[in-house]
């Protein structure tokens, strides 16, 4: 016969009730990582849509104008800064995605700071990054990538050495 021991239903519990909170927390995390894919494929997808527009817009200067804000440049000149804008928002999207840390999306648009094209583009669009949020991934790039120019600017032979930190 059975001898009833509550104790020992209540240690019983315990260990089963720990048993679901790991199994909680497990669920937990695994829901967690499932989110963070599923937002991330959709910024992938999000950004493919916005390139097979841009691609569209290249190939065609009466989209490249609908496409473009920028007034008062030739269409060779908007199909370039459509490029550059493109491309720029691909390495920012790395960035976004976790591809490359802080301090490569740095060394990548470091690079692009030297590109007239870049330069062109990034002085013409000062206007755009102004109406972004303060604490934006965007207005965090943008003011690296300012200071980045003040200091090409400033001097191209210290500018390589010293970057802009998050």
């Amino acid at each position: 016969m059975a001898t009833e021991n509550p104790d020992a239903r209540r240690i019983g519990s315990a260990t089963g009730g720990g048993r679901q909170e790991e199994l909680l927390e497990s669920l937990l995390k695994q829901l967690t990582v499932l989110t963070e894919e599923m937002r991330n494929a959709n910024l992938i997808q999000l950004h493919r849509f916005m390139a097979e527009q841009t691609g569209r817009a290249l190939a065609d200067p009466a989209l490249s104008e609908a496409l473009s804000t920028l007034q008062g440049v030739s269409a060779s000149k908007r199909r370039q800064l459509l490029f550059v804008n493109a491309h720029y928002s691909a390495i920012v999207l790395n960035h976004r995605l976790g591809a490359v840390d802080w301090n490569e999306l740095i060394g990548h648009l470091r690079v692009w700071c030297v590109n007239r094209v870049f330069q062109e583009y990034w002085e013409m669009t000062g206007d755009h990054r102004k109406s972004l949020p303060r604490q934006s991934l965007e207005a965090r790039v943008g003011q690296a990538v300012d200071a980045m120019m003040e200091e090409l600017a400033d001097g191209p032979d210290e500018w390589w050495v010293v970057g802009p930190s998050e």
